[in-house]
């Protein structure tokens, strides 16, 4: 596995990953108002390029090809840099490691945005691979926001892009509780073990119900875990940035930390709390989450197995074309 040669400096320093809709852009913006943090938004490219050799050769060394993929890419407009900027990281004299070229992409990020430490915000791809950036930047730290399933689902069933997450699986329109409860579960299991396999000091969960709560209390938790001291602006990222117009989304209306904007208890019907529990009610009681139903019905069990049996089998080549990180079984 590459590792990094710590030519470069404290950059990738914090990846924030979850499974979609847990609240990561929120956390996303409250971080990047530190003085000292800029994150990147949803860059998707790093673990993909280098899982399919995208411009990498076997050493993990880059090639110019490289250059060619990563400033076509549709999120490349992102970085704020050029083509240009791009080849001036790679040395003339001697070959440079994709760890340590995106690292210098990170700190050219920086650079411009004037902070020392940089950041990602990128969702499920990274949340499933965190052994594999781990193994390019040993000391990158990793922040999982975790949230209720219940809730996770109701944002889901109501969210217009929801066929670019839960709803490209193959059941979404015959049953998208019993998808999403299922898509849930796997992303976070695999977070949490890809959490479990490195050093407790790289790893956070964070959870998303807590930040709304009290997010004083929850930032200042953060920053201790990131070693930086908590700032005030992290609080007051929305200010002169809120929306009033009706029908946006909270993210696109840039509202502050709300409690119950999602509430499974009074929004959900019961038959598919039933349903989300009897698929992944293990994972949400491990995490701390009280269940609605103690004993799940023979009929509800029965749907759950089916479902549960198809993503067994079928869940892998139904979602394999359009997403290069599912792992292989």
């Amino acid at each position: 596995m590459m590792t990094e040669t710590d030519t470069h400096g404290p950059n990738p320093f914090v990846f924030i990953v979850g499974c979609p809709r847990s609240g990561t852009t929120l956390l996303e913006r409250m971080v990047n108002e530190h003085p000292l943090i800029a994150i990147m938004h949803e860059s998707h490219w790093i673990s993909r390029f280098l899982k399919k050799r995208t411009g990498i050769t076997r050493r993990g060394l880059v090639t110019p090809d490289l250059i060619d993929e990563l400033s076509r890419h549709h999120r490349f407009h992102l970085l704020h840099m050029t083509r240009q900027d791009l080849v001036r990281l790679i040395p003339s004299t001697e070959p440079i490691s994709y760890a340590d070229f995106v690292a210098h992409i990170f700190d050219l990020y920086g650079q411009r945005a004037g902070k020392p430490l940089v950041g990602d915000k990128t969702t499920g791809g990274y949340l499933r691979n965190i052994p594999l950036l781990h193994g390019l930047w040993p000391r990158a730290r990793f922040v999982h926001v975790v949230r209720d399933g219940r809730d996770v689902c109701l944002s889901m069933l109501n969210w217009k892009k929801a066929n670019r997450a839960a709803g490209r699986l193959a059941i979404w329109k015959e049953n998208p509780v019993a998808t999403t409860a299922l898509w849930w579960e796997w992303q976070v299991r695999l977070g949490r073990e890809g959490g479990t396999a490195i050093s407790s000091d790289l790893y956070y969960e964070f959870r998303y119900e807590l930040l709304v709560d009290d997010p004083a209390m929850q930032c200042n938790a953060l920053c201790a875990f990131l070693d930086v001291l908590c700032d005030d602006a992290m609080l007051t990222y929305h200010e002169g940035r809120t929306s009033t117009q009706p029908d946006l989304s909270a993210n696109r209306a840039w509202l502050p930390p709300t409690p119950n904007l999602r509430d499974w208890r009074i929004q959900m019907r019961e038959q598919d709390i039933e349903l989300f529990e009897a698929i992944a009610g293990d994972l949400l009681s491990d995490l701390g989450y009280s269940r609605m139903f103690e004993t799940i019905s023979p009929a509800t069990a029965r749907v759950a197995e089916r479902f549960r049996s198809w993503w067994d089998v079928d869940r892998r080549t139904t979602t394999a074309s359009h997403d290069t990180d599912v792992p292989q079984r």
